[in-house]
Formats: structure tokens, sequence, C-alpha cells
């Protein structure tokens, strides 16, 4: 999914007919489909901040995608990976540690949370 992902802006009509679940998520809302939260572009011109703009993989569990990179974070931190605070947002010093922990761990570095690093993380369900 994250591969073909490309950002494309549409109304609240239409992420209604396509998504069943559209949430607002630290500043811009997030549209939830087949494990990923993508973020929903043009639902709310007010409400477009979006800390990192691709698709976050969580799993089936659906939790928003802060909780997801806050346990991210808090887990690369227990590594050694990550050094900055656990605060559910995709900055500069998570996608550091994310390809620190991909490249040591023989995944694709992506510098992303995707499926793979999150099932070797043991944090998907």
């Amino acid at each position: 999914m994250y591969r073909s992902y490309h950002p494309e802006r549409h109304d609240q009509g239409w992420y209604h007919q396509h998504y069943q679940r559209v949430e607002l998520i630290g500043g811009g809302y997030y549209a939830f489909h087949e494990g990923y939260w993508y973020p929903a572009w043009g639902y709310s011109p007010q409400h477009e901040y979006y800390a990192y703009d691709a698709p976050i993989y969580v799993g089936h569990r659906a939790e928003p995608p802060d909780q997801v990179i806050a346990d991210v974070q808090a887990e690369l931190k227990e590594m050694g990976y990550y050094t900055g605070e656990v605060d559910g947002l995709l900055g500069p010093l998570t996608r550091q540690a994310l390809e620190g922990y991909q490249a040591d761990s023989g995944l694709q570095v992506t510098q992303v949370i995707d499926q793979p690093t999150l099932d070797s993380l043991n944090l998907a369900s």
C-alpha cells in the first residue's frame, strides 16, 4: 500500500463514500483503510497539519497513528535507536531511528512505519 500511495485532494463527501473511518488526529484528518491511516487531504481546510504526510501502517488494531508512532518510538528508544521524546510525531529523529533499525534488522530501509517494520518490532496485531 505504502509504495503505491499518491496524495490526492477530495472533499468530505468523497472520503465518507470511500472510507468507513475518518478521524482528526494531531491537526489533520486521516482515513483508515486496510491497516493504514492515510492523510485525508482536502477533508477540512481548517485541519491540514500532517507532521508526516504519507500512510502509516498500524495493522488491524486500527489505533490512531500518533499512538502507533509513540509505541514505535518507545520501542526504538528502549533499543537505543531513538533519542528524542516519545511524542507520537514521525519527525526527523524518528525517521533516522527507523532507518537505523531497518538497516540493522535486514529490512528494506523506508524510514516509515510499514508492515514489515511493525511486525519486526512485534507491535502489529
